[in-house]
């Protein structure tokens, strides 16, 4: 049976590589120490082997409070499968039968193991036979770093490198000799041993004494549980413990994808196989991962991103690379190792940095992020430690503004003003003619995201028109989007007045005197008018006419006045500066009043009676004596004296005539 073996193999591994020989206690050999490299083990591997915690600490492991990883070997008899006669460690793919292996020290049970994390940790593993061995059996661990099987037997097809540990306990010892071998590809043979027993990188022991029954730390029937153990005999359980760093070279990546147990009853490596029990499944590696994930907004953005990394793999990658939305980079390859850094360089034009989020890592991996650089800092100190990453970015927006005017602008400047973060935040345009093709506008490039309001500050004597945003918003609402490219425009046009003109004349038989005129025409001119130079408007009924749709400023108002009066202010000058119209909103109209004075003509006629009877003259004075004509004909017969076009104005409202008759 198998419990997630990975990482188990990796401690049984270390355990039968090293062997510390003075480090036994009253009852369990203290742990590994690490040698200094890394961190002490706290596995307890006992003096007699067995599978409880004692003494107990909180901090401290054995077999009854870890959750190993094992295989189960088939009940001994006739169903029980072993090596053909004849097979050794050197034979590359060994064949297998069932019912030769008889019930003796070399008929195995079970094999398990667990991994303590570290840097790189320990590897720590056990064996369980049926019987007590009456002579020297040694038992051989296999790592394989492919999870191909054989076209015969149970072994995985080896590869350059596979590891083989001996662990061998001669009669009546109780302590075990480990060896180590690498499977040489070109020789297809185990290399040659390494004692791994010398120093304080590994230890092991059998257990001298019975372990009682009742225990549960191990499923001896291969049901799947851990149902209570019947007792155990003396020399039937076996312990190990090995310091990961004297199987992986630092500077490499080493994985294992699964492990077997197998047995000789021979000291000797050219000794004939016994029994086995299956290789079951693992990763044993020297090398942690790394991904890198890339999320942008808006999504499935193009933009790439650039990276730069300083953690080493093997083999070696390069220090750069770079990702798009979506895209994550991994590395599987992670040597061991602390400060390493992963940072999002320089952002690229027209984008943002949200967050980066390593909240996803896996296997204890210890990591800092600083937001300000966009920089993660770690260290891959196990074969479990897995950094993930996602680094969030979102597009900047534009937003441009625009003025457009259509009147005549003359200079004018439009003051802005703008909240949510735009710089600077009051700004003037001012455009130098009208539409489109006279605006003017200032653009806001690589903004943030998020809500804006922009907002004219309308000068006198101009009206807003309207302000309209492209993408549907109020100036005073703007929501920029990632990647957003926005555009408000405010038109405005000159407010507009109109000139009201009302003419009257002056008329004897008019209530007062005087009433309104009607018919009258008068042109209005002034700059402000544009293309039309002049205006030309006739007085209705009531005297009145109306000239709407007027800029502000000066116009002159010219009477074209009528045949039989007279009027000597017939141009007027008057200024617009409010907002008015005709109609209703006539009120506010600039004023404007002509008065008109009917002419009269005076005829004097001097008539003698007898025709040629007499001569006489006439002479005609206003008010103040001021002459207005004179006949001095003095000639016999009549004398008759027109005189057109008289003015009812004081004081020539009076007219004195002298008629001289000479007989």
């Amino acid at each position: 049976m198998t419990r997630t073996l990975i990482g188990s193999v990796l401690a049984l591994l270390l355990a039968l590589t090293a062997w510390v020989p003075t480090a036994f206690a009253n009852h369990y050999q203290a742990s590994l120490d690490g040698n200094g490299v890394q961190p002490p083990s706290i596995f307890q591997i006992d003096n007699d082997a067995n599978l409880v915690v004692d003494p107990s600490t909180a901090a401290t492991k054995d077999w009854a409070n870890v959750t190993q990883t094992f295989s189960v070997d088939k009940p001994t008899g006739q169903t029980d499968n072993s090596y053909k006669g004849g097979v050794k460690e050197d034979t590359t793919c060994p064949d297998e039968t069932t019912g030769s292996i008889p019930n003796n020290k070399s008929d195995l049970l079970q094999f398990g193991t667990w991994t303590e994390d570290g840097s790189p940790g320990y590897l720590h593993m056990y064996w369980v036979r049926v019987s007590d061995p009456s002579g020297t059996t040694l038992m051989d661990f296999e790592f394989n770093q492919s999870t191909a099987t054989c076209a015969i037997g149970p072994n995985k097809v080896r590869t350059d490198g596979d590891l083989l540990i001996e662990y061998s306990i001669v009669q009546g010892g109780a302590r075990a000799v480990m060896t180590l071998r690498r499977w040489s590809s070109a020789n297809q043979a185990w290399g040659n041993p390494v004692d791994i027993t010398s120093d304080a990188h590994a230890a092991g022991t059998i257990n001298e004494t019975a372990i009682p029954a009742g225990t549960d730390q191990l499923d001896l029937d291969g049901n799947g549980t851990l149902d209570p153990m019947p007792a155990m005999s003396p020399r039937t359980f076996g312990e190990a413990s090995v310091d990961l760093n004297v199987i992986f070279d630092s500077t490499k990546c080493q994985s294992f994808g699964s492990a077997m147990l197998k047995s000789r009853s021979s000291d000797s490596f050219t000794s004939q196989l016994k029994d086995f029990i299956s290789p079951i499944p693992l990763t044993l590696t020297n090398c942690g991962k790394v991904q890198i994930t890339k999320q942008t907004d808006p999504d499935k953005a193009t933009q790439s991103f650039d990276y730069t990394k300083t953690f080493a793999t093997d083999p070696t990658s390069a220090n750069t690379f770079s990702l798009k939305d979506d895209e994550t980079k991994s590395f599987d390859n992670v040597l061991f190792g602390s400060g390493y850094t992963v940072t999002e360089n320089a952002l690229p034009t027209g984008w943002s940095f949200v967050n980066l989020d390593c909240s996803a890592s896996t296997g204890g991996v210890s990591y800092t992020v600083d937001q300000s650089t966009r920089t993660v800092t770690f260290s891959i100190g196990d074969a479990n430690d897995f950094l993930k990453c996602t680094y969030s970015n979102k597009a900047l927006a534009k937003l441009t503004v625009v003025k457009k005017v259509n009147d005549s602008p003359s200079g004018q400047a439009f003051a802005f003003t703008s909240t949510g973060g735009l710089s600077p935040s009051s700004f003037s345009l001012t455009p130098t003619g009208t539409g489109t093709a006279g605006a003017d506008s200032k653009v806001f490039d690589n903004i943030a995201t998020g809500p804006y309001s922009v907002a004219e500050t309308v000068p006198a004597g101009w009206n807003l028109a309207g302000a309209t945003c492209s993408n549907g918003n109020d100036p005073s609402a703007i929501t920029l989007a990632a990647g957003d490219d926005v555009t408000c425009t405010f038109t405005n046009e000159r407010e507009r007045g109109a000139i009201e003109i009302t003419k009257t004349r002056k008329h004897a038989a008019a209530t007062g005197g005087q009433g309104p005129q009607s018919g009258v025409s008068f042109t209005v001119t002034g700059t402000n008018l544009g293309e039309s130079k002049n205006v030309t408007i006739t007085t209705d009924a009531a005297g009145k006419a109306c000239v709407s749709g007027l800029l502000y400023g000066a116009y002159t108002v010219k009477e074209s006045v009528p045949a039989g009066y007279v009027n000597h202010n017939d141009s007027k000058s008057v200024t617009v500066s409010a907002e008015a119209n005709c109609g209703s909103a006539v009120a506010a109209a600039a004023p404007v009043s002509f008065v008109n004075t009917p002419l009269t003509d005076v005829t004097v006629d001097v008539k003698s009676q007898i025709p040629g009877g007499t001569a006489s003259t006439i002479s005609c004075v206003d008010g103040d004596g001021t002459l207005v004509k004179r006949d001095l004909t003095n000639a016999p017969g009549d004398v008759s004296l027109s005189m057109k076009d008289l003015e009812p104005t004081a004081p020539k409202t009076t007219l004195v005539c002298t008629i001289v008759v000479d007989p």
